[in-house]
């Protein structure tokens, strides 16, 4: 696969930096969306992410608190150009004071776009408080609509909480209310057009994704993948499909009309179809370190030195540097790809 621009090992030179505020990188990209994981913690244990019995967690020392969050959420914000903000996990609904954390986010003076991430298990009873607080809008995680393949998935009864969360996030007009599903080769890629269905009856986006190579047991399997390709093979034995005329931009989603709109499906091949050339995010994690790609193999500590008593200017040129030397890739499509040490569920969606 075409990256579309060469990949480079990274570099510390920032010589030929421009002279700005603003997170760019050797290729142009203008890193403005901030993913945020608030916790490594989950309360599924999906077997694509992790093993039945959960993880070594990061001891509460180790995470940012909530002043730290709020600090490096406002730099990002106020001084170095993010419009928005997305929130994941882990679950971000088992941290206690998410909701202190996204109001202090959409109080902010430049007033970022706000998202979440979430398995949906608790999203009934955070709506309300969640939309008061300022969220925008909200991503649940839902694989199948059958109760058992759930079980399986998940490795718990859990279902009816997911779609209730979704029917509450919808109540509150947090919208889009996009829905995430990874298809899986012979557990319930027959599921593609009943999510479709589902999604479109109850006015919610269906963004298909393909599954990555960040699961806690480095088991994953590229020719057990479900690709982009199958994904609307399956969708057009069922549905009329065609391409969104919209501007895409720096969306991870490749959008489609369906039946000849308005609904749409999206299909994110972040491994057959990579858009790392149109890539404008930016990662931290819960214990305060920032990630220039969801694929680095790096690192940049930011709790350290803030702790240490760092100022704002001296945290915004690691963040800038960060960014700065952020590769042209992931490079799944070349020899050199290393999958991440850490599992999705500590580096955020």
């Amino acid at each position: 696969m075409d990256l579309g621009i060469p990949l480079v090992r990274r570099t510390t030179d920032t010589s030929a930096r421009p002279d700005t505020t603003r997170l760019v990188d050797r290729f142009g990209r203008i890193a403005t969306d901030l993913r945020v994981s608030l916790i490594d913690k989950c309360n599924l244990r999906c077997t694509y992410c992790m093993p039945a019995e959960g993880l070594p967690w990061l001891k509460r020392a180790e995470l940012l608190d909530t002043d730290e969050m709020n600090r490096l959420i406002r730099i990002a914000v106020e001084e170095l150009g993010v419009t928005t903000v997305r929130f994941t996990g882990g679950e971000p609904l088992l941290r206690q004071d998410l909701v202190d954390i996204i109001a202090a986010t959409a109080a902010l003076p430049s007033r970022p776009k706000t998202s979440l991430t979430t398995n949906g298990i608790n999203l009934g009873g955070f709506a309300e408080p969640l939309m008061r607080a300022g969220l925008n809008r909200v991503n649940v995680s839902l694989d199948t609509l059958d109760r058992d393949v759930f079980k399986q998935l998940t490795r718990r009864d859990r279902l009816d909480d997911v779609l209730t969360g979704l029917a509450a996030a919808k109540e509150m007009r947090m919208e889009p209310v996009k829905v995430n599903a990874v298809l899986m080769r012979g557990i319930n890629d027959h599921e593609a057009g009943d999510l479709l269905r589902f999604c479109i009856e109850r006015g919610y986006q269906l963004r298909f994704i393909e599954q990555m190579p960040l699961d806690a047991q480095h088991e994953w399997d590229c020719s057990q993948m479900i690709t982009a390709e199958e994904i609307l093979d399956r969708l057009r034995r069922e549905f009329t499909l065609a391409p969104d005329v919209a501007e895409r931009g720096s969306a991870p989603a490749e959008r489609w009309l369906v039946d000849g709109g308005p609904a749409t499906v999206g299909v994110i091949a972040s491994v057959t179809r990579p858009f790392c050339a149109a890539c404008d995010r930016t990662r931290l994690t819960a214990d305060g370190q920032l990630r220039s790609c969801l694929f680095s193999t790096t690192e940049t500590d930011l709790r350290g030195p803030m702790r240490a008593g760092a100022e704002d200017a001296e945290l915004m040129r690691l963040w800038q540097e960060t960014m700065w030397a952020k590769a042209a890739g992931h490079g799944m499509d070349s020899g050199e790809f290393a999958q991440p040490s850490r599992p999705m569920s500590a580096i955020g969606g």
